[in-house]
């Protein structure tokens, strides 16, 4: 049975979805104001993770992942880059899925725009101020914080303590309009030259909390299973979300609340994010560093774990990578004089280890117990590939195995196999030359052979069952 640690309780819950065999699933979407960094990334590969295995397990999944396409941020790079938010929103939306498309992250079943629901956003604010949870002043429009009784409920923080955090944060404008330091903004009145929309209060443009609460509720319902994003949104973003959500709809916003650990860098491990000035875009990264590595090194650590981002971490990633893509051409390689014919022994392997598997995932998503089941998998396929006799449908029933539970983490060890048959048939005829040198005790000719072909980047293993060859 699988298990989710629920932010909100504070406690894994077994999981079970409000309609059985589907699953309503909302991740907090970037802000589109730059390209992702590796942090953004954390989260958007925790949650394809997530949702893999969910769908492995036989859930339908609606997967809703939204974009922030106006906010303050968006208005001042907007400005700094000399062009409109809705310039700046299409040129980072295209960024933002040609990096996950590259990291092999799904997309989502919808991506909305918050600008493409702006009347939703009004109508449900009106909402909130005709059943007294919202106020308007000048044309900004606030939320009663107070009022809402769950409120600090998720963050675990008293209201005393978020007053005083809300306080440090407020202009002295701000305080003039609020009834409450406590209180968030709905709606703001816009400014000369920004972004504006017509509203009951006057022009303006939606509050970021808002946005998600509307795009949530009116493409999930109003109450969903799951919903994630970074530790960091906990407060104020999902504490908000759900006192505008459940003020409105008078139902339980979300059955389990789901937040991954921050990516930290250097030697303090400091949280890594745009705001500190420290981040690495994904865009960067993999100019210089296989998508693939840096998939797996993500996928890999359980979701509320931290990842320490550097250069071991990704060369440990790119060691077990190679590893696990060896073993795969190792079965490949024996198909050729394999007997027809079952294989009792390794077909019961492959079910207790994906049990095994299984087990570990039920357990909140333990990737870092997974993958351990899928390196002893690995290593049992190595010990059958060596074997004198192998079984065709034991290497096929092998290779799935590993494919499909590969696939859970986002690696496509199919396509990564076909890489290594480009020049497949001039690699072949050097090593038929090779073998021919080893046989006339030309060991000259057979080093040069094999030092080309790893300049190439072809490395050969000499085999009980011949020579075979694997991309470095």
């Amino acid at each position: 049975m699988l298990k989710i640690y629920n932010t909100l309780t504070r406690k894994e819950e077994e999981f079970h979805p409000l309609v059985p065999g589907k699953v309503s699933m909302y991740v907090c979407g970037p802000t589109v104001y730059n390209y992702i960094h590796i942090g953004n990334a954390r989260s958007a590969i925790a949650f394809d993770t997530v949702r893999r295995y969910l769908e492995f397990l036989g859930y339908e999944v609606r997967y809703v992942s939204n974009f922030t396409d106006v906010d303050d941020k968006m208005i001042r790079e907007a400005h700094e880059e000399n062009t409109t938010v809705p310039a700046l929103a299409e040129k980072y939306i295209a960024a933002f899925m040609e990096d996950t498309k590259a990291l092999n992250i799904e997309p989502a079943t919808m991506h909305p725009r918050a600008t493409q629901n702006i009347p939703e956003i009004i109508n449900f604010v009106k909402t909130l101020i005709e059943k007294g949870y919202a106020y308007e002043v000048d044309g900004d429009v606030y939320y009663r914080a107070r009022k809402f009784k769950h409120y600090g409920e998720l963050s675990g923080q008293s209201l005393d303590d978020l007053e005083t955090g809300a306080s440090e944060h407020v202009s002295a404008d701000e305080v003039q309009k609020k009834e409450d330091p406590l209180d968030f903004a709905l709606w703001k009145a816009a400014k000369p030259g920004e972004i504006s929309w017509e509203s009951p209060w006057g022009k303006g443009r939606p509050g970021w909390h808002i946005e998600c609460s509307v795009m949530s509720t009116r493409y999930l319902g109003k109450t969903i299973d799951i919903h994630g994003g970074g530790q960091d949104l906990e407060f104020p973003h999902h504490e908000n979300e759900i006192a505008q959500s459940e003020a409105a709809t008078g139902q339980k916003f979300v059955r389990y609340w789901m937040h991954n650990g921050f990516v930290t860098i250097g030697k303090d491990n400091e949280k890594m994010s745009k705001s500190l000035h420290n981040f690495i875009t994904v865009h960067e990264i993999i100019q210089h560093v296989d998508p693939q590595v840096l998939r797996f090194c993500m996928s890999t650590t359980q979701y509320r774990r931290p990842i320490q981002y550097s250069d071991d971490t990704l060369e440990d990633a790119a060691n077990n990578l190679r590893h696990i893509k060896t073993a795969l051409q190792n079965l490949t390689y024996r198909q050729s004089d394999a007997v027809d014919g079952a294989d009792k022994e390794v077909s019961q392997k492959v079910k207790d280890f994906d049990q095994q598997f299984r087990d570990a995932m039920d357990d909140d998503f333990n990737v870092q117990n997974g993958i351990a089941v899928v390196y002893e998998l690995v290593k049992y396929a190595n010990v059958y590939a060596q074997q004198g006799t192998v079984y065709r449908a034991g290497l096929v029933a092998l290779t799935n195995k590993i494919e499909q539970l590969m696939s859970i983490f986002g690696i496509d060890l199919d396509a990564a196999s076909q890489e290594t048959s480009i020049d497949d048939e001039h690699i072949q005829k050097l090593i038929a030359e090779r073998d021919q040198a080893r046989k006339d005790r030309n060991f000259k000719r057979s080093d040069e052979i094999r030092d080309e072909l790893k300049k190439k980047g072809i490395i050969l293993e000499d085999t009980p069952q011949g020579t075979r060859y694997r991309k470095a």
